[in-house]
């Protein structure tokens, strides 16, 4: 008898313990103001400081700094929007270091310190580093310098030197530097074929879709990260929108030349690749819609129809 008596107080004072807590996680909440989280810090800055620090755990320390690295890159995405630059500008209590990625390279800089042969790490960092703002940072500086702190540890890991000359070709449009990556990560051992002859089409049309369209199909079929598999097919899709947003708009031009009235709507809805609708504006504008997948499209620049 006195067991189960004993029992019952227990559960009793278990459950007083717990509505105390909660009243007092309400007195709390309601008389100070909460921190806001995405005022971050990063403490230990020097990567020497760390691999000291962490001895003989450093990869675990490494896996810890790349998930956290991954958690800073969504997370000042997602104040833009869910696709990064889709939607309104942060909120005004968001710091401004905060909106500026500032975390992001110290991270993936002290993620390859503690693991120099963290391969995902550079590959993955350096796209995330190259993404125009507000989607990322838009530093293509510091991709490049990521993955040559990769080369000095691996001279001859040639996907490196291919990510830094399609990181020179799709967000710096240097296309003189990107066939020299190209040529140069043709030149390993081992490496495949298709890139010296990826470094000529470079030099000679460097910047047009086509030339684009070959270098994210390579890129697809060298992949042996589905995540980088992933962006090559986005890109691919982005592609084939710019082409059709070219087709439509000569058919928008076609349909004002012979009725002398510029269409507002279709008739029948056009879809892009991810099945989402093209918009056309009162103008007769033909554009890819800013709720679809595949938006913010690529700068003209780094994909211009071939002449």
């Amino acid at each position: 008898m006195k067991r189960p008596m004993r029992s019952v107080a227990l559960l009793v004072v278990i459950a007083l313990l717990m509505a105390l807590a909660i009243w007092f996680q309400r007195v709390r909440e309601t008389s100070f103001a909460l921190g806001t989280p995405e005022d971050e810090s990063l403490y230990l800055k020097s990567g020497g400081t760390v691999r000291r620090l962490s001895v003989a755990y450093r990869t675990l320390a490494a896996d810890l700094y790349w998930i956290r690295a991954i958690q800073y890159y969504g997370g000042t995405k997602r104040l833009f929007g869910p696709d990064g630059g889709a939607a309104a500008a942060p909120a005004a209590n968001v710091p401004e270091s905060r909106r500026r990625y500032d975390l992001l390279y110290p991270l993936l800089d002290l993620t390859t310190t503690l693991d120099p042969r963290f391969h995902i790490a550079y590959r993955f960092g350096a796209i995330f580093l190259a993404e125009p703002y507000p989607g990322g940072p838009g530093r293509p500086d510091l991709a490049v310098a990521l993955l040559e702190k990769g080369l000095r540890e691996q001279p001859d890991k040639w996907e490196y030197m291919q990510d830094i000359g399609f990181v020179h070709y799709w967000w710096r449009h240097d296309y003189e530097a990107a066939a020299l990556w190209f040529e140069r990560a043709g030149a390993v051992p081992g490496a495949p074929w298709w890139l010296k002859s990826l470094a000529a089409n470079t030099l000679a049309k460097g910047g047009d879709r086509q030339s684009s369209r070959i270098m994210w199909e390579s890129l697809r079929e060298s992949a042996t990260i589905d995540w980088l598999r992933r962006e090559a097919e986005k890109r691919l899709a982005q592609l084939k929108a710019l082409d059709d947003i070219d087709a439509l708009q000569k058919q928008v031009a076609d349909f004002a030349a012979r009725t002398g009235h510029v269409p507002t709507r279709w008739n029948v809805v056009p879809l892009d690749p991810s099945g989402t609708p093209y918009e056309i504006d009162a103008s007769g504008h033909v554009r890819l819609s800013p709720h679809s997948p595949l938006f913010p499209l690529p700068v003209e620049a780094a994909a211009r129809p071939i002449s």
